[in-house]
């Protein structure tokens, strides 16, 4: 099966253990270049220590109103959880991508 740049992207994101209250700067990194690939222009906003940002990226006119796409690349830990698969690996089984943050929230990013 041939998967979308989406679902591509998602595999890529899920192996980023972005787990809460941990850097998640190589994921931030990893997407501006993928948008800097496609021509799409980003700002990165790292916190005071510089282990964490956020990512701003608009396409479009600027001066025309437009709509804001939001998410978060963070999930919560995976200890003591019954994975049948390892959570930060995507898996393929039955044309859906498991790991974890594939439907919150890092499948919504890879889409967006």
């Amino acid at each position: 099966m041939t998967l979308s740049r989406s679902a591509e992207l998602l595999k890529a994101l899920i192996a980023f253990p972005t787990i809460s209250h941990t850097p998640n700067l190589a994921l931030i990194e990893h997407v501006a270049r993928v948008l800097g690939a496609a021509g799409i222009a980003c700002t990165m906003v790292k916190d005071d220590a510089g282990a964490c940002a956020n990512l701003f990226a608009s396409t479009g006119p600027a001066d025309v109103p437009g709509v804001m796409l939001s998410g978060h690349t963070d999930v919560v830990p995976v200890e003591g959880q019954p994975w049948t698969t390892p959570p930060f690996q995507a898996t393929l089984r039955d044309d859906r991508l498991y790991g974890r943050g594939s439907a919150d929230m890092k499948g919504f990013v890879a889409c967006a």
